[in-house]
């Protein structure tokens, strides 16, 4: 299924910074100023959905996020289908989640703020079992795995980064989070000090984190992670015992 969502976002920014009241401004002092200004901005998200073959109203379901890497960026869903839960989707594979798969513009790198959106509204208009979130993504998506689950760590279940990277000084408040970790020991894209560097800091903090290193292989990490059963069959196990307001 094909999806866009257009969303208009009005937003109040403050900083003592600037100036736009009528405060006087005085030469050589140092004055405090407030500028408050409404900002309108669109938002466009492509996305792929799958709802599971016993999808239905009576029920709340897991939800999955997929994140594709940077190699299928654009405006052709169809590109999004090359790896991952797309692709065994379009080869006829059933899940247990809802499964949401966008796409990243050209030349742009995952936003997280859109994710965020895009999020919202899949839970307020499906099926979607708050304490059941999961992400997971290759590559450039593994980095965006990383990051939406630092800037959002109440609102998911458990990720599983693959083959990717983040903020190393910001990972300890994903301690709680369960995190599968995945990178092939020969990676010349992504180097394995990328994704170990953030399973040390989870660990030293008391995470619950698992890390899987595949000794021959190279960037693609995601092949065989995805095409392992075990993966969902983890997945479905984690659930929250709280969510965001």
């Amino acid at each position: 299924m094909r999806n866009k969502i257009y969303f208009v976002l009005i937003t109040t920014f403050l900083t003592l910074f600037g100036c736009s009241t009528t405060k006087q401004i005085v030469g050589g002092k140092q004055t405090e100023q407030i500028l408050q200004k409404e900002i309108t901005q669109t938002v466009q998200v492509d996305y792929l959905l799958y709802l599971p073959k016993d999808y239905n109203s009576s029920k709340k379901f897991p939800l999955l996020l997929f994140l594709h890497g940077s190699g299928e960026r654009g405006k052709d869903l169809e590109k999004v289908k090359v790896h991952g839960p797309p692709k065994l989707i379009a080869s006829g594979k059933d899940f247990p989640f809802i499964v949401v798969s966008p796409q990243c513009p050209e030349n742009q790198w995952w936003s997280i703020a859109d994710l965020d959106v895009l999020l919202n509204e899949i839970v307020e208009n499906y099926n979607v079992d708050p304490h059941r979130i999961y992400v997971t993504g290759l590559s450039m998506g593994g980095f965006g795995t990383w990051e939406l689950a630092i800037k959002y760590p109440d609102r998911f279940a458990a990720i599983a980064p693959i083959c990717g990277g983040g903020n190393s000084h910001l990972v300890s408040v994903l301690k709680d989070l369960p995190v599968w970790v995945f990178h092939g020991a020969k990676d010349n894209v992504v180097p394995l000090s990328s994704a170990q560097e953030m399973v040390d800091v989870l660990e030293k903090a008391g995470g619950n984190v698992k890390f899987t290193i595949y000794p021959e292989a190279g960037h693609d990490s995601w092949t065989e992670t995805y095409n392992n059963p075990e993966l969902y069959e983890w997945f479905i196990k984690q659930k929250r015992t709280s969510t965001i307001p």
